[in-house]
């Protein structure tokens, strides 16, 4: 899939009512919590970040959070693709593996359905089963960017 067809399968995903946004977003701190204490229980934990980077997967977490938030309330699909490549980039680059993502999203369903009332759930649902679909997606075109980026950088 190239990028184009990224941000157009994107475009497809439902909107969420702004009552849903507003839940999601008065639940950020206890969902971040929530998903920080169920990461740092994993054994493969260390596997998926990489060594010493336990408070970026703690900042990362935080900043997904606000993200979808303004995500849920202002929906667009190239936002959402430009940011969740950029953030691709910017964490393999420091060695997390692209089986972190599979393990987070997968966390974070569960806690979105155990913090957010089932409407609301259902409605965020879509948004988070097409990132965990695409994770094959964005580590490929992540890997297009960070290829060309250490191009540029060798040749200057």
């Amino acid at each position: 899939m190239d990028y184009k067809q990224l941000v157009d399968s994107a475009s497809i995903i439902p909107k969420v009512s702004s009552k849903t946004a507003q839940e999601y977003e008065s639940k950020i701190a206890v969902m971040v919590t929530n998903i920080n204490e169920t990461m740092l229980q994993r054994a493969d934990i260390m596997e998926m970040v990489g060594q010493n980077n336990i408070e970026m997967m703690k900042d990362n977490h935080n900043n997904h959070a606000y993200f979808i938030a303004s995500i849920l309330k202002n929906f667009n699909p190239e936002v959402l693709c430009e940011t969740i490549l950029w953030v691709f980039r910017a964490y393999r680059s420091r060695k997390f593996h692209s089986s972190y993502w599979a393990a987070q999203l997968n966390t974070w369903r569960e806690i979105i359905s155990k913090h957010l009332s089932d409407e609301s759930a259902n409605q965020i649902m879509p948004l988070y089963n097409w990132m965990q679909l695409n994770i094959p997606t964005f580590t490929s075109l992540s890997d297009e960017k960070l290829s060309e980026s250490d191009s540029k950088h060798l040749s200057n």
